[in-house]
């Protein structure tokens, strides 16, 4: 015999909107100090010259100027190095 009363499933109940992560300002674009450049979870991009990386890891910039898209190696704790994009305003 079950201890437990019999809990109805249900399905398709987590509708929790979307969270617009992306890039908001592209390479070559202008823009002024404080404005949001990439929204995302976890530092997937990185911050560079002229911009900067907030609590949640949205980066921002620091400055007015062109935003600038580059490549760069990024050495890990554990000693490996990956390939990260970094957002800087020049």
């Amino acid at each position: 015999m079950s201890k437990v009363k019999a809990g109805g499933s249900s399905k398709n109940v987590h509708d929790s909107p979307g969270q617009r992560l992306g890039v908001k300002r592209f390479g070559g674009q202008k823009v002024s100090a404080g404005e949001v450049l990439v929204r995302q979870t976890g530092a997937t991009k990185i911050a560079g010259e002229g911009a900067y990386m907030s609590r949640n890891y949205t980066i921002h910039a620091q400055k007015d100027g062109v935003v600038q898209f580059s490549q760069v190696k990024k050495r890990k704790f554990t000693g490996k190095t990956e390939r990260r994009t970094q957002v800087s305003v020049a």
